[in-house]
């Protein structure tokens, strides 16, 4: 049975060093990165789905729909990688056998599942409506109009509905991490 930490109870030397903050840090930096990159997600396909057909998107909304993958959401992937680094150093403190820890591991799988799977494949597609042929950036498609105004709605609706349930999960998953039941 791993030792559980009492709230007044010394912890291990190695989760108060600088080692361990640095890490701790870098986890944090992951789980806010990530969380953000979904919110901006969700709030961006909400804007667009705003826009009336055969309007013409803001610029900032053609700048974050320009064609690319969006690097900044993968940041949840060094989320496990920071997370079980910290476990290794928590000498014996902390362990896959605690159940906070396997909840937040399985929140996380969740969450990268339906990211790859739904929310970037949605803005994908977005992207790919949005685009004018061969075009570059300055001269994106002017209006929501194009082929499929009905279609870029529906994904915007997708896209937004997936981000809320991911920064619901995100949420959770922090709160899971910081109270420790």
């Amino acid at each position: 049975m791993r030792p559980v930490l009492h709230p007044i109870a010394r912890p291990p030397a190695a989760l108060t060093g600088p080692g361990y903050d640095v890490v701790l840090l870098l986890h944090l930096a992951c789980v806010l990165i990530g969380l953000l990159t979904v919110v901006v997600s969700g709030v961006s396909a909400a804007r667009l789905a705003a826009v009336p057909p055969g309007s013409r998107p803001g610029e900032a909304l053609l700048r974050y729909y320009a064609p690319g993958t969006n690097w900044a959401g993968r940041a949840i992937y060094g989320v496990p990688v920071f997370g079980l680094a910290l476990l290794a150093q928590s000498e014996g403190a902390f362990g896959l056998g605690q159940g906070w820890v396997l909840g937040g591991l399985l929140v996380w799988v969740l969450v990268a599942a339906a990211a790859e799977g739904l929310l970037w494949p949605t803005e994908r597609r977005i992207r790919s409506l949005l685009a004018a042929p061969g075009a570059g950036p300055p001269a994106r498609a002017a209006t929501v109009t194009g082929t499929a105004p009905g279609e870029i709605h529906r994904l915007c609706r997708r896209a937004t509905g997936v981000s809320a349930a991911l920064v619901v999960a995100l949420v959770v998953g922090s709160v899971l991490m910081v109270v420790q039941p």
